[in-house]
This record gives C-alpha cells, sequence and structure tokens, in this order.
C-alpha cells in the first residue's frame, strides 16, 4: 500500500528527539526522504538510524536555525541531495526558564526569541525561495497552545509561539496563490525531554498539569507527528493558514 508522501522530500528542524524525531519517522513511514536536521549531533544521527532501520531514506544537517548561514546551508544540502523541498516541518524550539516577566533575564529572553520565532522565520525564508523556485510544497511550523493563550513565568516562550502563530497566517496569506500551504500545530503537554525539563523534579507539578488536560494525560510525540503529516499530505489540500490545537482539549476548557 503507497503511503501518503510517496516520493516526497521532508526537512524536519529539531528532528533529535521528541516530535521532531516522532514526526520524522512518520514522514518515513509515509514514503517520504527525510533530512533531520538539529544541533545534536548525536540524537540526530540516532534518528536517521531508526529511519533506516525501519527501510527508510534519511540524512542528517547539522542546523543552528538561528543562524541564517545555517539554514540557508540547510535548504541547499536538502535539495543538492534529493532535487526538492516537498515538506518543510520546523520544529526546533526550546523553553527557556520559569521566571516572572518582570525577573526574566535578557540574554535567556533574545536565546528563546533567537531559535523558537526567528529560526522558524529564517527556515520559512528558503525554504518558501525554494517552495516558489517549483511552484509547491507545504509548511508546517511548531507553535504551541502557549501560542493560543498565555501561561504565567513562560513569557518568553509565550510570545516567541503567539509570534509563530501570527507569521505562519501571514506568510499563509502571502503564498496561498503560489501553490505552498502554510500552518501550524499547538501541542499541549507533549510526554517530550523538553517536557520533563519543565517539570524538573517535581511530580506534583507535572500530575497538575495533567489534570489540567481534558483528556486526562499528555499526548505522545507521535500523536503531534500525525498532525503534522496530514497538514503536509494531498489530505489537508484546502487547509492553509490553521493554527491546528492538537492539546487534548485544553485550550477548549
Amino acid at each position: 500500500m503507497a503511503g501518503r508522501l510517496d516520493g516526497k522530500i521532508a526537512l524536519v528542524t529539531g528532528g533529535s528527539s521528541g516530535i521532531g524525531r516522532a514526526t520524522a519517522q512518520i514522514f518515513a513511514r509515509e514514503g517520504a526522504k527525510v533530512v533531520v536536521a538539529d544541533v545534536s549531533t548525536a540524537g540526530g544521527e540516532e534518528t536517521v538510524q531508526l529511519i533506516k532501520a525501519a527501510g527508510g531514506e534519511a540524512i542528517f544537517v547539522h542546523t543552528d536555525v538561528s543562524s541564517p548561514a545555517a539554514v540557508e546551508a540547510m535548504v541547499k544540502r536538502t535539495v543538492e541531495t534529493y532535487g526538492r523541498l516537498d515538506c518543510a516541518f520546523n520544529n526546533a524550539g526550546i523553553e527557556g526558564t520559569l521566571q516572572q516577566t518582570s525577573e526574566y533575564d535578557e540574554a535567556m529572553w533574545d536565546r528563546v526569541v533567537a531559535i523558537n520565532l526567528k529560526g522558524v522565520w529564517l527556515c520559512m525564508k528558503y525554504e518558501l525561495q525554494q517552495m516558489l523556485r517549483q511552484g509547491s510544497g507545504a509548511i508546517v511550523n511548531t507553535a504551541s497552545a502557549a501560542g493560543l493563550v498565555g501561561i504565567p513565568n513562560l513569557s518568553a516562550y509565550v510570545a516567541a509561539k503567539h509570534g509563530v502563530v501570527g507569521l505562519t497566517k501571514t506568510a499563509a496569506l502571502e503564498y496561498a496563490k503560489s501553490g505552498i500551504r502554510i500552518n501550524a500545530v499547538c501541542p499541549g503537554g507533549v510526554e517530550t525531554p523538553m517536557v520533563k525539563r519543565i517539570f524538573g523534579d517535581n511530580p506534583q507539578f507535572a500530575e497538575a498539569a495533567m489534570a489540567a488536560e481534558p483528556v486526562g494525560r499528555f499526548a505522545q510525540p507521535a500523536e503531534i507527528g500525525e498532525a503534522v503529516v496530514w497538514l503536509c499530505s494531498d489530505a489537508a489540500s484546502f487547509v492553509t493558514g490553521l493554527a491546528m490545537a492538537v492539546d487534548g482539549g485544553w485550550v477548549a476548557q
């Protein structure tokens, strides 16, 4: 049975773990050749090996998404290797620190915004240039439930993720007649290394966060990945400019 993305070329940033790794694996399962990009070489190479072990095709490209030169080189390597770029999942991100707005460290603020917002814009900038040459493409950005509502003590993260939602909508309108669809996923709590870092050694905090989810649990990374791959597939051919909450109903409360 043919996959939903047979013959497509997919790029995943932040592909060394969590949602990025799971989505890269689903892209490969659905027939795409995958470019895994991350600052973590060990994790990114491990994702590639997992894809290959399952019969897929993938390469790793070391990339810092806050660096324009690195992002341009990432897209160039993708096209040099596979000839085109059909699907891009701009997922790389960091959580920053838990601090009230008035106390938030300026250097950390700049780093969170550089990776979570500017990094998404840089990726889109170079991906869009290639997709415009092709006349087609699909981009999905990782925003967050924190891109739809406020969360205390995460001001930089929340601001950046709201920015990703706005950037997604604006670009979707700009390229709607160019054969390029642009959407965002807005995950709630997900069982990832990032979420574990946020909760740290505070199991009561984690339990309270899970209890706040109407479904009573966190998502598995693959549950977010399935939404991403659907948005990149022809099944979502009339979907663009959407900030899709994949959050167990959290923001519906």
